[in-house]
This record gives structure tokens, sequence and C-alpha cells, in this order.
């Protein structure tokens, strides 16, 4: 069983940057690929970003790719999301998520979730 917790939301303007932070519990974090997503109200959870259990691997949604980075501590059981040159369409809850084995850009193949964390970029 793996447990999310994460960290470093908060208000900021358009352009800034925030990084995230998503603490695990378990003594496996490094077999586990992990992943950001995030959702507005009324809308779906989509893939943000997600980082294989090495931190080898990294892939990107379109719409953040070259402001967004995803990186991992497997020492600190950590991943981070690194967010520059925010907009306001990046509003949205953040949520991190871990899956055994390989990454995937799918809600449905995610087993553990954290409770997410709000990001709020003004205009």
């Amino acid at each position: 069983q793996v447990q999310l917790a994460e960290s470093g939301g908060g208000l900021v303007q358009a352009g800034g940057s925030l990084r995230l932070s998503c603490a695990a519990s378990g003594r496996t974090f490094s077999g586990f690929s992990m992943g950001w997503f995030r959702q507005v109200p009324g809308k779906e959870r989509e893939f943000v970003a997600s980082i294989s259990g090495s931190g080898a691997y990294t892939y990107y949604a379109d719409s953040v790719k070259g402001r967004f980075t995803i990186s991992r501590d497997n020492a600190k059981n950590t991943v981070y999301l690194h967010m520059n040159s925010l907009k306001p369409e990046d509003t949205a809850v953040y949520y991190c998520a871990a899956r055994w084995g390989g990454t995937s850009p799918y809600t449905y193949e995610y087993d553990h979730w954290g409770q997410g964390t709000q990001v709020t970029v003004s205009s």
C-alpha cells in the first residue's frame, strides 16, 4: 500500500513558478511509476506528466511540455512537478498518483492517489 501527500500548491501570478511535491510512504517507492494529473470542476481529470520508477523516462501532456518538469528523488520517496511560465488555464487541483510498473497517461491505470493540492494562476 502506498499513501501519497501533495504539497506546494498556492496562488501565483501568470508567468510565475511553483514546485509541487508528493511524498510517498512505503519501502518500494522506486518500483512505482508516478504521475501528475489535474482537474477543474466539471471536467475530467487530465494527465499532466509521468515518470518511470528509475526516473529515466518522463512524459508530458502537450499543454505543459516545455514549461513543466517532473522529477523524483527515490531516496526521499518524493516526486516533484516544477511548473514554470504558468498560465491561468493551469489553474486546477493537482493530484499525484502511483502505479506499479510502467508509466501511463490514463487515470484508470493508477492505483494510488493523493488528496490533491490547489494551484491558482491569476491573470
